[in-house]
């Protein structure tokens, strides 16, 4: 048991944000609605924090980065996230964060962070480059040592569960590895946190058929507005199948959209109507007219949001304010662990 825990307490599950813009259909499909849904279980005590300071990592320009943090939080908000259920809060508003950062590096091999999956894409990419000499060229000490920071963000509130994608199930696995070097060290600090996949979230495909990135420009935003909205479901790639042709579902990207937000009756309802042939316009249509009735609602209360941000930011540092009742006892504590006695003032 963490040494800030009492004998019982709520199952603690914590979620990061990337604050790297608005968010597309596939980001809601896949993260965002799980998570909400999750936070509304009565026995969970849910974290949600906006990311920014990994966001550095990708992000060098201050303007950008407060507007996507900006576009992010009134997403989640618009959504119906329930900021009194859970604590909502910017990472870089929990300074014992960062300081719980460099003890956890003080503890993690260096060996750990050579294997991160980031890392040594980077690295092969530039050992296949034969005038590029420096294999490391392009990492940044933020990109080699964002594993080691994500550990301190779930490890600070000694979550429970972690909801994560496959992607980054070994960053969840080197935060277990980081905890445990920290325990064996200093004493039980912290619980080590188990990752929760959820098998049937919904990876959505993009316009050209891959994934839906950002990073593949193939995105559908979440929050467009009608007319740019049927655009974009009208650019969706299909085959050349004619209308009355039986069309197969699984590798149509327009039914794995609509799959993701219909129910299950008209899901299947769909289905059937691949089977007979529907026409590749008719679904595009149908698609549009279902994806924009969803998000309607939704697309409102995000203009309403963003026309607020002292709202916003408000609300985060009132989760701030409730995340640093846990994070100043605790980080007090590991100090005193570690040997570092904070608890004096030296003239």
């Amino acid at each position: 048991m963490a040494i800030n825990e009492g004998k019982a307490r709520s199952m603690r599950v914590l979620t990061g944000i990337a604050t790297t813009g608005a968010p597309h259909l596939g980001n809601y499909a896949g993260a965002i609605r799980p998570a909400i849904d999750m936070s509304l279980h009565a026995e969970v005590r849910s974290f949600y924090f906006l990311a920014d300071y990994h966001a550095m990592v990708k992000i060098h320009d201050a303007q950008a980065m407060q507007q996507a943090l900006l576009e992010v939080a009134a997403s989640w908000l618009a959504l119906g996230l329930d900021t009194d259920r859970s604590i909502f809060y910017r990472q870089s508003d929990i300074p014992e964060i960062m300081e719980l950062n460099w003890l956890l590096l003080c503890v993690t091999p260096k060996g750990l962070l050579n294997r991160a999956h980031a890392y040594k894409a980077i690295v092969a990419d530039n050992s296949k480059r034969t005038k590029q000499r420096d294999i490391d060229y392009a990492v940044t000490m933020g990109l080699y040592g964002y594993p080691v920071l994500m550990a301190a963000d779930i490890l600070m509130f000694n979550a429970d569960r972690v909801p994560v994608g496959r992607d980054q199930l070994q960053h969840l696995e080197m935060t277990r590895d980081i905890a445990q070097n920290f325990n064996r060290l200093y004493g039980e600090a912290f619980v080590l946190p188990q990752a929760e996949i959820i098998e049937q979230v919904a990876v959505l495909a993009g316009l050209d058929g891959r994934k839906m990135s950002k990073s593949y420009r193939n995105t559908i935003p979440l929050f467009a507005d009608c007319d740019q909205l049927r655009k974009l479901i009208m650019k969706i790639e299909t085959n050349s199948l004619p209308p009355g042709a039986p069309k197969d579902t699984e590798s149509c990207t327009l039914f794995q959209i609509y799959r993701a937000f219909a129910t299950k009756s008209e899901t299947a309802a769909m289905a059937a109507r691949y089977r007979e042939g529907i026409a590749w316009g008719e679904m595009k249509n149908e698609l549009f007219e279902y994806i924009d009735a969803t998000i309607a609602p939704s697309r409102i209360e995000y203009a309403k949001w963003k026309a607020s941000p002292d709202t916003i930011y408000n609300i985060l540092n009132n989760g701030a304010q409730r995340a640093r009742e846990i994070s100043v006892p605790f980080m007090a504590q590991l100090r005193t662990l570690a040997g570092i006695d904070g608890g004096k003032t030296y003239v």
